[in-house]
């Protein structure tokens, strides 16, 4: 099926990974999705009660009769990929090295409902960048119990823990200090490993820093802040997954693990609503890089373990947000506000707990999943941002 290695078998602590869809697993899924049993069409129309019963039906439709499993296999495999066990957890993740001998290590951290699969189009160049850009050694772990990651058996894999075991992680690979980058989640845990291990970092880059309003400003708003805030309102009408995977995230996984249909249904409402289109999803992505990135969510039974991370610790990054008493980070920072993100801060709230940035910018288009979504504008946010990080920095020696 997905190909899992034993890596606690092994001698080495760092193996290689690749991708397999076996015959048997393409069957069982496309039997699933020919079977599904639908409900009525919403009573609303559109995507207010949720994805609509004939897109859903056309896009499961596409993923049992047209998506070829051989090309996503490839694709899938496309950059080195490799296990690795920490803190008692095989951990999933790509890496790809740049031959540049001045290469920054550079950490990018997904969040749910993405993966990995968000990277595919900037790994390759940001390890082989045109001429007088930057080079990375690009390095994205799938979270725990996401993709290819093991499923953690006991609770208390928190984002902190996460943080911790990237730190290992980048050690295990020969990064002593390193760039970290995230997004959803991996704003989390990123700020997480600026907190806990400074001296690592040599910046961090966040899309976006997770802040709340400084109520010093509440009666002085400019005109973006305005927008930001009444789209946080607006938002908080399709947060309902995040109180189910945060309260009973088994309950909902049942039927992400059994259904592909409410798998497909439940992240792709997600991404329609997160996306920055024009009323249209695959205006932006392709059906196959949705399909991918659902794959990775299929082919592991994830829909429960990635659903977990909320119950361990969406409570506590809510607090945070929220109060605006987290403790300052003192670390580089760079912020890349795209204009269908939700939270969007201003720079004078970020400085609150940010008061190191060095990098500001809000790109003209992009929502929640940036690198896939606009990968010629992140790659040059990941350029500015780490020029900017480098050149006021003093390098770790």
């Amino acid at each position: 099926m997905s190909g899992a290695l034993d890596v606690a078998a092994t001698a080495d602590p760092i193996i290689p990974f690749r991708v397999r869809i076996d015959a048997a697993t393409v069957d069982d899924l496309r039997s699933r999705l020919r079977r599904t049993r639908w409900p009525e069409p919403s009573t609303t129309g559109g995507w207010t009660q949720g994805t609509p019963l004939a897109y859903a039906r056309e896009l499961c439709t596409d993923w049992a009769e047209q998506y070829d499993f051989a090309a996503a296999e490839a694709r899938l495999n496309r950059h080195p990929q490799f296990r690795t066990v920490i803190d008692g957890l095989a951990i999933h993740f790509v890496h790809v090295r740049s031959v540049r001998s001045d290469a920054v290590p550079l950490l990018m951290t997904h969040g749910w409902p993405g993966s990995v699969v968000e990277f595919a189009d900037v790994a390759a160049p940001l390890a082989d960048p045109p001429a007088g850009q930057p080079a990375f050694h690009v390095v994205c772990p799938s979270l725990p119990g996401y993709g290819f990651s093991d499923k953690p058996a006991t609770e208390g894999w928190t984002v902190r823990r996460v943080a911790r075991a990237w730190a290992e992680l980048m050690t295990l690979l020969g990064y002593p200090y390193f760039l970290a980058q995230g997004h959803d989640w991996g704003t989390s845990v990123s700020t997480a490993l600026a907190t806990h291990y400074p001296e690592r970092l040599i910046g961090i880059h966040l899309m976006p820093p997770l802040v709340a309003a400084d109520p010093a400003t509440l009666d002085d708003l400019t005109m973006a802040e305005h927008a930001a805030l009444a789209d946080l309102t607006k938002a908080a009408s399709g947060d309902g997954y995040s109180f189910e995977q945060s309260t009973r995230p088994q309950t909902i996984g049942y039927a992400l693990v059994d259904s592909p249909a409410a798998l497909l249904t439940w992240i792709i409402e997600k991404f329609h609503a997160w996306t920055d289109h024009d009323g249209t999803l695959e205006s932006v992505l392709s059906r196959d890089q949705l399909l991918d990135n659902l794959m990775l969510y299929w082919l592991p039974a994830t829909g429960a373990s990635a659903a977990r991370l909320y119950w361990e610790s969406f409570a506590e990054i809510q607090a945070l947000f929220r109060s605006g008493a987290a403790d300052q980070i003192m670390v580089p920072t760079a912020c890349s506000i795209f204009p269908r993100e939700n939270p969007r801060p201003s720079r004078r709230w970020a400085e609150r707990r940010f008061p190191d940035i060095r990098y500001w910018n809000e790109p003209s288009r992009g929502g929640h999943f940036a690198a896939f979504e606009q990968p010629a504008l992140f790659l040059d946010e990941i350029r500015n941002a780490t020029t900017h990080l480098t050149a006021t920095a003093i390098s770790p020696t």
